[in-house]
């Protein structure tokens, strides 16, 4: 068997002494992005009945960001703008999103959380870093900031490497 299909299930940490550790660094992702699709299903799910998996993303977003457009969703997330308004009307129907004029271009909207937005985003993000806690229970702090660093020169990298598709 190869390194790749052996690494994951071996139980080593990293992928010390692999000649190419990209076909490992695939599958981890692809595990990775399954597990958050699902996990994301499930957010939604627990959130609010009627939210699209899709949709809890995009709140999470506009609560980091308030003042966010349609616009800069679309690009974040590389979704259509066609997409996004759907998106971004259901979420206003469902009572968690607002819009405002944008108070630098009069023809724009800003986007904003309710106070039901913002209760429900609050109530996901605390039992998902408590469901956190509890997986990564016996890594230490150290190791949790090493993959929230590493984690994070991934997302800037391929940010810059998707720039552009």
């Amino acid at each position: 068997m190869s390194p790749a299909r052996t690494a994951p299930d071996s139980g080593r940490s990293g992928a010390e002494g692999i000649a190419d550790p990209y076909p490992l660094v695939e599958h981890e992702l692809s595990l990775l992005l399954r597990r958050a699709r699902s996990l994301g299903k499930a957010w939604a799910d627990r959130a609010h009945p009627e939210l699209e998996p899709g949709a809890y993303p995009l709140l999470a977003h506009v609560a980091r960001t308030p003042g966010v457009r349609n616009s800069d969703l679309a690009v974040q997330f590389g979704i259509g703008r066609a997409t996004i308004c759907r998106q971004v009307q259901h979420l206003e129907e469902l009572g968690l999103l607002a819009r405002q004029p944008d108070p630098q271009d009069a023809r724009s909207q800003v986007l904003e959380l309710t106070g039901k937005g913002r209760d429900l985003v609050t109530k996901v993000q605390e039992a998902g870093r408590q469901r956190l806690r509890a997986a990564l229970g016996e890594w230490s702090p150290d190791d949790v900031a090493v993959l929230a660093d590493t984690l994070g020169r991934l997302n800037k990298t391929l940010n810059v490497a998707t720039r552009g598709l």
